[in-house]
């Protein structure tokens, strides 16, 4: 089954971290993406650039429209993500706590639907 690990930031929380700190959790990831693959449950995995760079693209009556910025104001936006293939909730739990994040912000866990089929 594949899990979507969400990294989840806070700049005003990133920003009280010090350089140390910072430079851990980035470095952290080497070790983590080597365990995944390692195991074989790897997928993939993307960072997001800063959600100031995002356009919403809406269409109203077959015209698109298209504004700048992210969709909600939030102080927390999706950073980046790993997609993982494993064999259950409870190893998909597992995982995202050895992300750097899980000490930080916090990882959101949740299946995907498509690649399990409708029903959960």
């Amino acid at each position: 089954m594949k899990y979507l690990l969400m990294i989840h930031m806070n700049d005003e929380a990133w920003e009280r971290l010090s350089e140390a700190e910072r430079n851990e959790i980035m470095n952290a990831h080497e070790g983590f993406q080597k365990m995944l693959r390692e195991s074989g449950e790897m997928v993939v995995t993307h960072a997001l650039a800063n959600p100031s760079t995002s356009a919403i693209v809406r269409v109203k009556d077959g015209v698109p429209a298209v504004t700048d910025g992210p969709f909600a104001e939030a102080k927390e936006y999706l950073a980046g993500y790993y997609v993982v293939d494993c064999e259950s909730r409870e190893r998909a739990l597992e995982i995202a706590a050895h992300m750097p994040e899980s000490r930080f912000l916090g990882v959101e866990v949740r299946p995907i639907m498509y690649s399990a089929g409708m029903e959960m």
